[in-house]
This record gives C-alpha cells, sequence and structure tokens, in this order.
C-alpha cells in the first residue's frame, strides 16, 4: 500500500488509533473530546490518503480493515516520538525503556505487583505503564500499538485471542485448575477438596457472562441451571460476598494468595476437570530490551506464585 504521510494529519491517526482501539466512532469521540462528525471526517481523510478503506462499518462497531493494521504499526512510532517529543519541549521527564502493558482485571491483585516489584529491583530504569481491561479491549489496544503487551486469561478450548492477521504472539505464563471460593463458615469450608457433585445447588456469585452467555463464577462442568443469588462485575465485590457467606464463586489458582479473611479456595476433583492459562500476547515483532525484561519478571513471578493446588 503506498501512502502519503505528508497528506495526514496527527490528529487523523490519533483518532484511527483511538477507533481501532475502542471498537466504534462515539467511543473514541467521547474519549478524544470530540464530536462524532468530526471523527469521521478524520477517518475519511486518512482514507483519501491511503487510497482504501481503514474501517469496516458495522452495525456493532467499526472493525480494522488489514489496511488499517499496517497504517497502525506504521503510525504508533510516529505517534511515540512525536509525543517524547511534546514531554521534553514542556521540560517532562523523557522515560526511556517504557512499556505499556495491560491485564485482565484479576492480574493485578497478586501478579502485577510481583512481577513489577522485582523489576524495580533488578531493572530500575524501566518504567512500566498498567491498564487492565477485558480481553477483547486489550486485544484491540495491542493491535491499535497503544499496548506493548497484554497479559490474558484463557479458557479451554484455549483458542487465539482474535482471528485478525498477523496473528499475536501468544505465550504461556502459567495453566492451573480453576478453585471454588466459599465462606469459612460455609459446610465445604471443612474439607481442602469438593466434588462437582458438591457444587449442586449451592447458591452462586457472579460477574458479567463471557463470550458464550456462561455467567463468570459458576463453576463450568456444573449439571444443572446455576441458582444465581449475586451479580458483581468486581472480583472483589464478589469475594466480599463470598466472605460474608451470601454464596459461592469460581476463582483462578491465581487469585488464591489475595484471598480476603473469611474466604477459602477449594480444589475441585473429578471431571470435567477445569483448567486456565494465563497467556502473554503482543505483536509478531521484534521485543525491545525493556519489554523482554518485562515479560521475564511476568514469567518469574508466575512461577514463584506457585502451581497447582492439585
Amino acid at each position: 500500500m503506498l501512502m502519503d504521510f505528508t497528506d495526514v494529519s496527527l490528529v487523523g491517526l490519533r483518532v484511527v488509533r483511538e477507533i481501532a482501539e475502542r471498537g466504534t466512532f462515539s467511543a473514541a469521540a467521547t474519549a478524544l473530546g470530540y464530536t462524532q462528525s468530526a471523527v469521521s471526517r478524520q477517518v475519511a481523510a486518512v482514507e483519501r490518503a491511503a487510497g482504501m478503506e481503514l474501517f469496516e462499518r458495522r452495525h456493532d462497531g467499526a472493525v480494522p480493515t488489514p489496511a488499517c493494521r499496517l497504517v497502525l504499526r506504521r503510525a504508533a512510532v510516529v505517534l511515540d516520538e512525536i509525543d517524547a517529543a511534546d514531554r521534553e519541549l514542556r521540560g517532562l521527564p523523557v522515560s526511556t525503556g517504557t512499556v505499556r502493558l495491560g491485564a485482565f482485571p484479576s492480574a493485578g491483585a497478586v501478579l502485577l505487583p510481583t512481577a513489577l516489584s522485582d523489576l524495580r529491583r533488578t531493572h530500575p530504569g524501566i518504567t512500566v505503564h498498567t491498564r487492565d481491561g477485558g480481553t477483547p479491549a486489550l486485544v484491540r489496544a495491542l493491535r491499535a500499538g497503544t499496548l506493548d503487551l497484554a497479559v490474558l486469561a484463557s479458557a479451554p478450548p484455549f483458542r487465539p485471542p482474535d482471528n485478525d492477521s498477523p496473528a499475536l504472539v501468544v505465550r504461556v505464563l502459567a495453566e492451573r485448575n480453576l478453585c471454588v471460593a466459599v465462606s469459612t463458615a460455609h459446610p465445604l469450608a471443612s474439607d481442602e477438596v469438593v466434588t462437582v457433585t458438591d457444587l449442586r445447588g449451592q447458591r452462586w456469585i457472579t460477574g458479567r457472562p463471557d463470550g458464550d452467555g456462561t455467567p463468570l463464577g459458576v463453576w463450568p462442568g456444573l449439571a444443572e441451571r446455576p441458582e444465581i443469588h449475586h451479580v458483581a462485575r468486581d472480583w472483589q465485590a464478589r469475594l466480599g460476598l463470598v466472605a460474608a457467606d451470601c454464596g459461592i464463586t469460581t476463582v483462578p489458582a491465581l487469585l488464591v494468595p489475595a484471598l480476603p479473611p473469611g474466604v477459602r479456595a477449594l480444589r475441585v476433583v473429578g471431571e470435567p476437570e477445569e483448567r486456565r492459562r494465563l497467556v502473554i500476547a503482543h505483536l509478531p515483532h521484534t521485543l525491545s530490551d525493556a519489554t523482554t525484561r518485562v515479560t521475564e519478571a511476568l514469567r518469574a513471578a508466575a512461577a514463584r506464585l506457585g502451581g497447582d493446588r492439585d
């Protein structure tokens, strides 16, 4: 694709990046403080310069085309350098070795603090900026060039995070069994393990449904319609309800060290076994030294936090 960057404004490139990350023109307009018509005009200008469409307009959002992903890969370098120049001109510190890291929310409870604490001791010159989000949002940010790395949770059958091209590089940090969190006052808390049969008839505390509509927090292999008593998007809120003995919920092994007082994690034995992977994803390009060091710190932290509880 031939593109004359002299005809493209930095504003236009930022708008394109924001749409690619947020998934809709309206969300990008809100984030940038623009009107939706202004956003559309900026996209149209970049598309004219590119000579092709950058987004596939759908009823549920805007999907970046292969041309858009190419533009974003090249534009990321330009925008990052401009941002660095702006900070330097304003007398602000220009970080060297900066890594932008995204992670699913519960990773911020144990994994990120452990890895970043280690990194400060071993490589104090590396600056890491973090943000949390669900898998779709983090993957869009990777493709938009606003994240360098993303820590994601993956469930069987362990498909790629998306089907776009080029395929993201995905490496497994850890693979562990899913657990069930119960109050220390709950009858099940007298044992360290439970069976799937023990989970029948329990009151469940769930989060938002995942991609196939299954409520997060209910044991996936439960052979009955779950009795859901509470729904809370935040995992800390769910665990607070568990501590108050308002019900039970599933919890990844990664979170076990961060369980609040009054909550126990139980292993579930028998079929079906529920495995969960912790993975790190990035675009298929050579990682900077700083990004490689962050990856290594995350891998070491995941290993030190322990293996399966079975």
